[in-house]
């Protein structure tokens, strides 16, 4: 049993932590570290990640950083079209993704 959250807003609660919880998915560590705004240290987990999940956050990442032509690669990577959404939505599409994974 792991303390992974149960909900968006839980995983939310968490950002006033100084780290994600070592016991999370490295998936989630990486949103995590997005959420809290380390662009960085998000993607050198997400890049290490070789699943689709890792290659869909790789994505989301490159899209971020508004560099759609790479974005685009690791989308088609994941097999996900390139999303119509805000980022903000994106974000929390991802986390209930691997939560409900759990």
């Amino acid at each position: 049993m792991t303390n992974t959250p149960e909900s968006y807003q839980s995983f939310q609660e968490t950002l006033g932590n100084d780290r994600p919880s070592k016991d999370w998915p490295e998936a989630l560590q990486a949103l995590w570290h997005d959420a809290k705004g380390d662009w960085e240290a998000s993607h050198n987990i997400a890049q290490d990640l070789h699943t689709t999940m890792g290659s869909w956050i790789h994505a989301y990442l490159h899209r971020k950083e508004g560099d759609k032509w790479n974005a685009g690669y690791w989308y088609r990577q994941a097999g996900k079209p390139f999303p119509d959404y805000s980022l903000e939505e994106e974000l929390e599409v991802l986390v209930n993704s691997i939560i409900n994974v759990q």
